[in-house]
């Protein structure tokens, strides 16, 4: 047969899904797997904002939309914008996407060429490599250290600028590692970029779930997402939407035009319903986000706490998302090993840490998105094997 494009041979996927189907086989095996390894929260999505899918599915709101998105949703976005991130975008950088991933994958088609660097952090969600070396351009990685609080270091950003560089990506709060960024390093970034010329791709779907009540401040407050930033957000992960598939970028306005052509031609528009159903996500009632990350605060603090007590292992706490991103190297095992380890022996599902890049050697990632029973349960089998 003929060959296969270049790029086909250089995307990858996400080893967490790979991992899930390993533990569902177990699992028809008669085996109780507890999971760690999927990013998604453990609840619903809320009924107000189901209801409202369902009902525009109901008033046959099943037809084509504009290609940018219903101008409703749109300016909710340019509202949502302005209450959290201070700025007020105009709606004609506001574009509507199928999910966060094509977010990430028409940003860098929009912004980067072939022989271009793309500087992002490590360990880092695996699309922002997969999708710059399927274009065809360079990925830099840089490694994001347990020292620093695992926050991308200004100073190695500046390390790794070549007249190459087309975009950095920031991922804050961060997946795997749950940390937040500073209002001063990501400052810092966007003078190195200006002084570069070069774009800044921000991945927040994380934003509205840090803790203590400490908000993740955005790099695109710097330039509105006008000339540099693109702002890239979602509904899967604080509105429990992981399947309806929807997302938005904030991105400058000569862009935007183009992605318009972008959406056309691969997806023609987002699902009509599912955006009516972001609508009501958007501005509807929000008081289930405290009681969530209220939730989520109490998982944290039993999952680093228990972590803690297995020999080997440290945790450190996270600042957002809900990721524990644990220390493995005293067991002397590697990511791979020890997360096919607990797999095997414990029947606890984990992602090793090399699965986000190789600075994650030494580390597995838990996704403490499930029970605090099951989180107890997984630490007494880790504490039994480790001991």
């Amino acid at each position: 047969m003929p060959r296969l494009s270049l790029g086909a041979g250089r995307i990858y996927g996400e080893a967490a899904f790979e991992i899930l189907a390993r533990a569902q086989a177990l699992e028809k095996q008669g085996h109780r797997v507890l999971h760690f390894e999927i990013g998604e929260p453990d609840m619903e999505t809320p009924d107000h904002i189901a209801e409202a899918g369902i009902q525009a599915i109901r008033d046959r709101k099943t037809h084509y939309v504009p290609s940018l998105g219903l101008m409703e949703l749109r300016e909710a976005v340019v509202e949502e914008i302005k209450n959290t991130r201070g700025y007020t975008p105009d709606i004609g950088q506001v574009v509507i996407t199928p999910g966060l991933k094509p977010g990430i994958f028409f940003s860098m088609l929009a912004t980067v060429d072939p022989g271009d660097e793309v500087i992002f952090p490590e360990p880092g969600y695996p699309a922002y490599g997969s999708a710059a070396a399927m274009i065809g351009a360079d990925p830099v990685p840089v490694p994001l250290l347990e020292e620093n609080g695992f926050r991308m270091n200004p100073d190695d950003v500046r390390q790794r600028v070549t007249e190459k560089t087309k975009a950095v990506i920031i991922n804050s709060p961060q997946n795997p590692t749950g940390s937040v960024m500073t209002n001063d390093e990501l400052r810092e970034i966007h003078h190195i970029a200006r002084e570069h010329d070069f774009f800044v791709i921000s991945d927040e779907v994380y934003s509205k779930m840090t803790y203590d009540g400490i908000p993740a401040p955005s790099i695109t407050t710097y330039d509105q997402a006008r000339e540099r930033t693109i702002l890239l957000d979602g509904f899967s992960k604080c509105y429990v939407m992981t399947g309806w598939r929807l997302g938005y970028m904030v991105v400058p306005a000569v862009m935007a035009d183009r992605l318009r052509d972008y959406l056309v031609s691969a997806v023609s528009c987002t699902a009509a319903f599912t955006q009516w159903a972001g609508l009501e996500a958007l501005t509807g009632d929000q008081s289930f986000i405290p009681g969530m990350m209220d939730r989520f605060t109490r998982k944290r603090d039993r999952i680093v706490h228990g972590l803690n007590q297995v020999p080997g292992m440290y945790c450190r706490v996270p600042e957002g998302a809900f990721y524990a991103f644990v220390n493995i190297r005293g067991t002397g095992m590697t990511s791979q090993a020890c997360s096919e380890y607990v797999l095997n022996e414990c029947r606890v599902a984990t992602v090793p840490g090399t699965a986000f890049g190789a600075a994650g050697e030494g580390y597995l990632r838990f996704s403490y998105a499930t029970s605090l029973d099951q989180i107890d349960e997984a630490v007494e089998r880790l504490i039994t094997a480790f001991s």
